[in-house]
């Protein structure tokens, strides 16, 4: 599985910090967040209402766009370990500035820059999708629309939301939404992972996003399967986040391989992979063993993540040569 190139849709920015960069950063600036690591300095967190204050606690030793520019390098050179060759990420001005355009302009150009010394150090392509933090609300996520409108092109690609999906409704967003797809900006939602089919149902009709984050628990409803498959909807499938957070009990009683045989576009990705545990091989082992997919099936999978990849044309034929290797 190591050699396999691989194509990842889904990855939090911040989420997939390693926890010693982390508690680095901390160091340099004396804060004090030894909480949220365990005693063999891994993340701790008890649920998914702890893992979000656990993360916001983290992200707090992220301050500049240096920093950002150094978390852009770790992260990549992580996940070209695993033979990542394109990836997107999210990314939250609310985290970049706090909204503010000006500042996220700054943050980005780090990025952007870390971005490409990693493209010419590694062979990773990244681009990324502006997130809103839905628990943050719907206004603030107006704000996070406009510096993603003021930046769409051929780096910021995407825009979606995420947060904890059992407060407020897609609704809630739809202006952030509708000037997100009028700057160009392909649309992504987190749904379907908490809030069961109709988070799925929702965010697919009053967003009109065209992947959704998870998606995994649209398997409750087969209507929905069946509509999803139809209209080519693509699910950003993280297995091991959902069994980790106790969604589902083991890979064997996930529905990914369900949602595939039943015609819907799945993809995998890690999801914020230090907090899981997780890196992209181990998901591809993991998923070998519990549904016996073979080199073929994994192929199939990253060739169609790329088809739903939100990069641009040349990119994505200049990334699907690599996917042939």
């Amino acid at each position: 599985m190591d050699g396999l190139p691989k194509v990842e849709l889904h990855l939090h920015l911040e989420g997939a910090a390693p926890p010693a960069f982390i508690a680095g950063l901390a160091r340099e600036k004396h804060l004090d967040i030894s909480g949220v690591f365990d005693e063999r300095g891994n993340y701790r967190y008890r649920d998914f209402r702890d893992f979000l204050k656990v993360y916001e606690a983290a992200t707090s030793a992220l301050q500049s766009p240096r920093d950002y520019q150094r978390l852009v390098l770790a992260v990549l050179e992580e996940s070209a370990k695993s033979g990542v060759v394109y990836s997107e990420t999210f990314l939250s001005p609310d985290f970049c500035g706090g909204r503010d355009p000006g500042a996220w302009r700054e943050y980005l150009h780090a990025m952007r820059e870390a971005a490409d010394q990693a493209e010419r150090d590694h062979g990773i392509t990244l681009r990324g999708i502006i997130t809103c933090i839905r628990h943050f609300g719907s206004e603030k996520a107006r704000e996070t629309a406009i510096c993603a409108a003021e930046t769409a092109g051929d780096w910021i690609v995407g825009f979606g939301i995420a947060g904890d999906e059992k407060i407020g409704a897609p609704r809630d967003f739809r202006w952030a939404f509708d000037c997100a797809r009028e700057a160009g900006l392909r649309l992504t939602a987190h749904a379907g992972e908490w809030g069961g089919p109709d988070s799925v149902r929702d965010a697919v009709r009053d967003l009109a996003v065209e992947r959704i984050g998870h998606g995994v628990r649209a398997i409750e409803d087969l209507a929905l399967v069946d509509e999803l498959a139809e209209r080519g909807i693509v699910l950003e499938v993280c297995p091991g986040s959902n069994v980790t957070l106790g969604i589902y009990p083991g890979f064997k009683a996930h529905p990914i391989n369900e949602l595939d045989r039943r015609g819907v576009k799945v993809t995998v990705s890690t999801d914020d992979p230090p907090f899981f545990h997780t890196t992209m091989v181990r998901e591809y082992e993991e998923l070998h063993r519990a549904f016996d997919w073979d080199e073929a099936q994994f192929r199939r999978i990253a060739r169609q993540s790329l088809d739903a990849a939100f990069c641009d044309a040349d990119t994505r034929a200049r990334i699907g040569k690599l996917l042939e290797a």
